[in-house]
């Protein structure tokens, strides 16, 4: 069935093609039926005003406020040397905090007219620090007044509500609010995606009424009936979609691995120095429970930093090789499959010499495939895998090409599944004879619901204990720019470490090559602006990020003079970067400048203090994961967060919520709750706008959970969905090409 001729309209033929084309660039709006889905993010009463103390800083905001005082000030400037530059700086008021806009030159003439104390008006700009205040520069407004005729009355004015939709600097929130007046018309058509049953059985508004009441609500009863059936929307016809890629992959045939009773996983486990943890004893119970069934397993493995996610998933690999298949790592960098490499043949010894003199009798091969492979290296390693010689393979997204051949893949393990693109991992699996085992990993700890929603179609197992001998880590938010000694201090603490034997990272977010410095525009308009008498926004946004080749050099000079400083990023040769890991990890660098190439999986247990340079530019779960750098090993570990950010912006929240904490899964909520979700459902990996809009995956717990069972049973009654035309239309939707893809997780 087709999607309802009046919904699939072209935004471009209802609105012009100039608004059509602000729509589709910046919000990724196409057609009326997009727009209609476009909900508001909040509503104002007319009466109330926003609190302007909770701006978040550097986000496009919309206020309704009112004018306290405007002054216009006249200034020299090099365009206008005698004194004729302009600046117009209005205070608006909530009644409790207090913002200013600036307007410049030719722009302050109408909004001096229109901007008179007293006036209400709605505002919509970026906000910024100026002189340590929170500031607006050249806002856009759209004063609130009567209609023209002055008809309205002050109690109709007071009550209604204002709907404020997500919007841009080139299409403020009321453009967005007109458009979707000229459209509504339209939602009576919409077709309703779930089961009669269902809804009633909820209590549930039918869709066209939602929609209606979403954008054009009298009361906030109707807001809430309306949020409460779109979210159903939205979590039922996305477990839909999972229960029905669930029920496919238990269609589909694949060898069971058994591990023999003296074979290579009992040969290894009898040579491991320490036991496993009770989590790691018990989750690998799970994988081989899968490994054992005729259908693929799909397993997400998430665990702690630390906590023995590769042991784990190694004994999963040897279980494989034990039964005749292949086992494949799949590495996002080059640094982690070299290290991922070396610890692996680490721990298995002589048992990884298969094929060579003094190789145990059960042994195997192990075996690196990266893109920087010398040719003659390159060929030995893709004939390894094609007789079957290696049994278990780590590598890049070098292992997807064409001519990479396996003699019989049984399992395919990636590590940091949100690194990789879906097209990548299928064209791995696509490599084996039957569809081999997947069991995915990740670090970054993902909340029940969250694992719902985004792997609903894997099952889970969490590693929540981390191994003894672990170390505790202190952290600390270090204010450079309030507060310059503590940044001091800083280097101070490393040089301490240093001095007793340890080593230290130093992590910037831009490598300070002429690759990635900032453009040479980027510069001009800064001066362009001063020029015009215009204040530099916050110095910390608009400064380029630190750069790991100048800090190093600093340090060298500076306060790290002495040391043994290095430097490592992902744009240098492969064989230098193993150099200075091997180096690093052998105690003979003292201090380590890196980019965030050492995120993942890097282990120096000698490591005992991390800086993070810039800290508020990096996102919570990435800090986690550098943290978890240092503290490996016996002696106790020590992060510093160095920001130059405010005290109230909202970075240096989330970085103090990082000092207060070592929870991954508390970080992982405090992260999703900062970032609203907007990238749940991976839009770095499909490129598609996210399905969630009025779903809260943290809030709405409960919601999702009674989703996927409505969603199991729908589909096990009905595979195809041939009773239910509206669900199936709903899912075509959801399921563009690319989201489609983005769902098959394996």
């Amino acid at each position: 069935m087709d999607l309802v001729p009046a919904l699939q309209e072209p935004l471009k033929k209802v609105l012009g093609p100039a608004t059509a084309k602000v729509m589709a660039e910046h919000l990724g709006l196409h057609t009326v039926g997009d727009l209609l889905h476009h909900y508001p993010r909040r509503y104002e009463e007319r009466g109330q005003l926003t609190h302007l103390a909770d701006l978040p800083m550097d986000e496009h905001v919309t206020v309704v406020a009112q004018v306290a005082d405007a002054r216009l000030h006249t200034f020299a400037s090099s365009k206008a040397p005698r004194g004729k530059g302009q600046r117009l700086e209005v205070t608006i008021t909530d009644g409790s905090g207090r913002l200013q806009l600036v307007f410049f030159g030719n722009g302050v003439h109408k909004p001096h007219k229109e901007l008179l104390p007293g006036t209400r008006a709605m505002f919509a700009g970026k906000v910024s620090v100026f002189n340590r205040r929170l500031q607006l520069a050249h806002p856009a407004y759209e004063l609130l007044r009567g209609d023209t005729e002055g008809e309205e009355t002050v109690e109709s004015w007071a009550g209604a509500l204002i709907p404020l939709y997500p919007a841009t600097a080139k299409l403020e929130s009321w453009k967005v609010a007109k458009a979707i007046q000229t459209v509504l018309p339209s939602a009576q058509e919409a077709v309703d995606p779930l089961p009669g049953s269902l809804r009633e059985g909820r209590g549930l508004v039918s869709l066209p009424e939602a929609l209606l009441k979403i954008h054009r609500p009298h009361t906030k009863a109707d807001i809430e009936e309306a949020r409460a059936r779109l979210k159903w929307d939205e979590a039922f016809v996305l477990q839909v979609a999972l229960a029905r890629r669930r029920h496919a992959e238990t269609q589909l045939p694949a060898v069971p691995r058994k591990p023999g009773p003296d074979g290579l996983l009992t040969a290894f486990d009898d040579r491991l120095p320490f036991t496993l943890t009770d989590g790691q004893q018990r989750v690998s119970r799970e994988i081989f429970d899968d490994l054992a069934t005729d259908h693929p397993m799909h397993r997400l493995l998430q665990g702690e930093v630390g906590s023995g996610k590769t042991l784990v998933a190694l004994r999963a690999m040897l279980a494989v090789v034990d039964s005749g298949g292949q086992a494949v790592m799949l590495a996002p960098t080059e640094v982690l499959a070299q290290q991922h490499h070396r610890s692996v043949v680490e721990m298995m010894g002589e048992l990884a010499e298969g094929g060579m003199l003094g190789g145990a009798e059960h042994a195997t091969k192990v075996v690196l495939l990266t893109g920087s492979m010398g040719a003659a290296a390159r060929r030995h390693a893709l004939l390894d895998l094609a007789t079957g010689e290696a049994g278990i393979v780590i590598g890049t997204h070098a292992l997807i090409e064409d001519k990479v051949q396996f003699h019989d893949l049984g399992l395919v393990v990636v590590d940091e599944q949100h690194r990789f693109g879906v097209e990548q991992r299928d064209a791995l699996r696509g490599k084996g004879k039957q569809p081999p085992h997947l069991l995915v990993m990740t670090a970054t700890p993902i909340p029940r619901t969250v694992a719902m929603t985004v792997f609903g179609d894997l099952e889970t197992s969490v590693l929540d204990q981390l191994p003894a001998g672990r170390s505790p880590i202190a952290s600390h938010v270090v204010p450079a720019a309030d507060k310059p000694h503590f940044l001091a201090r800083a280097w101070e603490r490393v040089r301490e470490e240093v001095s007793k034997g340890h080593q230290a990272y130093v992590v910037c977010p831009r490598i300070g090559d002429e690759d990635d410095t900032p453009k040479k525009g980027a510069k001009e308009d800064a001066k362009k602006k001063a020029a015009q008498g215009e204040p530099p926004e916050g110095d910390a946004e608009k400064r380029p990020p630190l750069a790991v080749l100048d800090v190093a050099e600093q340090l060298a000079k500076g306060p790290l003079q002495g040391l043994k400083v290095e430097v490592l990023h992902g744009r240098m040769q492969p064989d230098d970067k193993d150099a200075v890991m091997r180096r690093f990890a052998a105690g003979e660098t003292d201090v380590l400048v890196a980019t965030t190439v050492i995120e993942v999986g890097v282990n120096v247990p000698n490591a005992t203090a991390i800086v993070i340079m810039d800290a508020d530019r990096f996102g919570v779960s990435q800090l986690h994961q550098l943290r978890g750098r240092v503290g490996r090993g016996s002696a106790p570990g020590l992060c510093l967060l160095v920001s130059e950010m405010p005290e109230a912006s909202a970075a240096r929240q989330r970085l103090n919520a990082v000092a207060s904490t070592r929870d991954g899964f508390e970080l992982s909520r405090i992260d999703l709750e900062q970032r609203r979700e907007g990238d749940v459902l991976g839009q770095a990996q499909s490129g598609a706008r996210t399905s969630l809009r009025v779903l809260a995956v943290i809030e709405d717990e409960e919601i999702i959970a009674e989703a996927r069972q409505e969603a199991a049973a729908v589909v096990a009654a009905d595979p195809e969905l041939t009773g239910l035309p509206g669900l199936r239309t709903a899912l075509e939707a959801l399921l563009d090409d690319e989201r489609e893809q983005y769902l098959e997780k394996g």
